[in-house]
């Protein structure tokens, strides 16, 4: 006899996230209208926000007619510019600046799919740890979010982990749990000629990246992340160092086991970071940041580009 798993059921919060699956424009048109005119009929809350491909937003012109002057229309390239993590502060400080009390504003969201979202599994991976995760980072907020999928450009696979993060969709899994089965693959082994650390000092950091091809920038930026993260992980056991530009990538080994999914997601309550937000910073700055626990502490593995 075949078990079946029980649904979790979402722990109620203000927090409101919804999922639209679309695969025509008259699909997308058919959400996302109610959607904004929810918004727009709400009280207390400022003009509804639409971020998304600018073809679509032409389609949310036509069909909101005079009403379109009272949303906010965004093309997505113009929000979503780089990983999942910047996708977190661009949000939170959007909130921040615009939201009404407690967090109140709807927010329409389409992802770049058809760009550095969903270029690579990997990528949309971390898509998927950003939308589970949201369910925790926003939870008291008072937003209401519809993040739109087109089935034409994200892709089925994409879309059916999607319904896994998003607590209407009647397929829900806990955040907590859905991330770590994303970090359940083992990280592949550095490479044989990866350089090894001691402790991973500004100036060996700094020297090995541009050797590697970074330019002067962005080998100053990288060091900045990994000496970041470095500090906020505790004593580093050792470091290693490998890659070409722009894929540097430097491992740190630390005997503290991290423990938290959302370490380095929290945006930081004032624009000074603590030495305990290093992986906030370090999350901003490269395109990945993978952390593996094991009962001896953490990996924690940066690449830059």
């Amino acid at each position: 006899m075949t078990r079946t798993r029980p649904t979790p059921t979402p722990t109620p919060t203000p927090f409101d996230h919804r999922m639209a699956v679309y695969g025509a424009d008259d699909e997308f048109v058919a959400a996302a209208v109610p959607f904004l005119a929810e918004g727009l009929g709400a009280p207390d809350e400022p003009p509804p926000v639409a971020i998304a491909a600018p073809d679509k937003l032409d389609l949310l012109r036509d069909a909101l007619g005079g009403d379109a002057k009272g949303a906010v229309l965004v093309p997505h390239t113009e929000w979503y510019t780089g990983s999942a993590a910047n996708a977190v502060a661009q949000g939170a400080g959007y909130l921040a600046a615009h939201a009404g009390p407690g967090g109140r504003i709807h927010l329409l969201m389409e992802p770049v799919w058809n760009g550095r979202a969903g270029r690579s599994v990997r990528e949309s991976a971390e898509w998927i740890r950003y939308e589970a995760l949201a369910n925790l980072l926003f939870a008291p907020m008072a937003t209401t979010a519809l993040c739109a999928y087109d089935t034409r450009t994200a892709g089925k696979a994409v879309v059916e982990a999607a319904r896994r993060a998003h607590p209407d969709t009647g397929v829900y899994e806990d955040p907590v749990r859905l991330t770590a089965e994303l970090d359940s693959a083992p990280l592949p082994l550095p490479p044989a000629g990866a350089e090894l650390f001691r402790q991973p000092h500004p100036d060996a950091v700094r020297a090995s990246t541009a050797v590697r091809g970074l330019a002067p920038a962005d080998a100053e930026l990288f060091t900045e992340a990994v000496i970041a993260a470095a500090a906020a992980l505790g004593p580093v056991i050792h470091a290693r160092l490998w890659g070409e530009a722009p894929a540097c990538v430097c491992e740190l080994r630390t005997a503290r086991r991290v423990g938290d999914p959302l370490a380095g997601f929290v945006p930081p309550p004032a624009p000074e970071l603590e030495p305990d937000q290093g992986l906030w910073f370090a999350r901003q700055v490269c395109a990945y940041v993978d952390v593996r626990d094991d009962d001896e502490g953490s990996t924690v593995r940066l690449q830059y580009g």
